[in-house]
């Protein structure tokens, strides 16, 4: 196989092109994922395939925490060793991993798929704000921890939910300022991230 004509050949061109536009993915490291996938074994790319197919055809919502799941309810709402007094509330699933990974958290949590943004269209009523407080009419939760980035859009968030939740006569607390302002919380190392949660400040 001519190497100097594969630059030019439209499906590797267009693995290429596909594999750029995925987040921090550049022109050149799609090129040289593009060239390894080229070089693997066959059932390798299959697998890597199968396995993109099946995110999009086999996840779903789960209907109570709003995460990502092969199965309704997630693991996470089934585990009944799980503490239901407390909800811990993130932007989005991939958030939920890193605070897993303290084991400092045995609660339940809520998805709300997004932030306030009012720059970019994104109003309270577009996020699973209403499904969060339904959660809370007629279950045993005492304390909501409001998790998401520390961030304006993140803050502005966490104040919109801790004003609807007050009157409800449950405790909200927010995670310490160990975090970085402006930083995200899948980037959160461990330690910060345990400190953030043992440290979480009332509203």
């Amino acid at each position: 196989m001519n190497p100097d004509f594969l630059p030019t050949a439209k499906p590797i061109s267009r693995l290429i092109e596909e594999l750029n536009k995925l987040p921090g993915i550049g022109p050149k490291t799609a090129q040289r994922l593009a060239y390894h996938l080229l070089q693997a074994p066959p059932e390798r790319s299959r697998d890597l395939a199968d396995a993109i197919v099946s995110i999009k055809e086999n996840l779903k919502l789960c209907s109570i925490c709003l995460n990502i799941a092969d199965s309704d309810p997630c693991g996470f709402c089934a585990d009944e060793s799980r503490d239901r007094t407390k909800v811990c509330v993130v932007e989005e699933p991939i958030d939920i991993m890193p605070l897993e990974r303290t084991r400092k958290f045995r609660g339940l949590y809520h998805v709300l798929h997004g932030v306030i943004s009012p720059s970019d269209g994104i109003k309270p009523e577009d996020l699973h704000i209403r499904e969060l407080l339904d959660r809370l009419s007629g279950n045993p939760i005492t304390e909501v921890i409001l998790a998401t980035n520390p961030n304006v859009e993140g803050e502005a968030t966490s104040m919109y939910i801790q004003r609807l939740i007050s009157p409800l006569g449950i405790r909200v607390t927010r995670l310490a300022r160990g975090l970085p302002f402006g930083g995200d919380l899948e980037y959160a190392d461990d330690v910060t991230l345990s400190r953030a949660l043992e440290g979480r400040q009332e509203m």
